[in-house]
């Protein structure tokens, strides 16, 4: 029994984070926690199934089952999917913040072979304000990319599916700067402001 593959599912959470997450949750030691956990190294296959819990550090992945799988060339893929109790989800503390990037979906994949994660159906991700929701997002953890689509509408009667951002402003704390310049503030034409104190 080796333990590799199941260092995939760190992979497959921490695919949304790598640039944000917590730096010091590569030095934490894994733990897997499911109602069953079975291996088949010959096939290089690994699935664990039932209120899977994987927690490294700040990051922690909940699904009813994740399965990963090793290719002849050593690249790992996994996918978290979700149960009969809600969504496959992640979370974790972002690097030097005080905040959090999480995500559900009823499937999430990762690839170590080019470190996309995907998200499907009934997805969100939130990375400290910002917000992405849609039938599907795709982000690549080397470029920073996201795309998010908004997937078909069941209901024909229904106005077509729509994605939704919100991004919030960078600076959000800053204070605009108080205008300065050469008018004086009895030419400003405020009467106020060139009235008397």
């Amino acid at each position: 029994m080796t333990l590799r593959p199941a260092a995939l599912a760190v992979c497959l959470a921490t695919a949304l984070t790598t640039a944000h997450a917590e730096r010091a949750d590569r030095n934490k030691p894994m733990v897997l926690e499911a109602n069953r956990l079975s291996i088949d190294d010959a096939k290089k296959i690994q699935v664990l199934e039932g209120n899977v819990v994987l927690t490294k550090g700040t990051l922690v992945l909940r699904a009813d089952r994740i399965v990963i799988s090793e290719d002849k060339y050593g690249f790992q893929k996994g996918v978290a999917y979700a149960g009969k109790s809600g969504l496959a989800r992640f979370r974790q503390k972002r690097e030097g913040r005080d905040d959090y990037i999480e995500g559900e979906a009823e499937r999430i994949d990762y690839s170590t072979q080019n470190e996309v994660a995907e998200l499907f159906r009934q997805a969100w991700v939130k990375s400290g304000e910002d917000v992405l929701r849609g039938d599907y997002i795709w982000y690549d953890a080397i470029s920073e990319k996201y795309l998010v689509t908004a997937g078909e509408n069941r209901d024909a009667k229904a106005p077509p599916a729509r994605v939704r951002a919100v991004i919030q402003p960078r600076n959000k704390e800053a204070e605009p700067a108080p205008r300065t310049g050469s008018v004086d503030a009895k030419d400003s034409g405020n009467p106020a402001a060139a009235a008397p104190q």
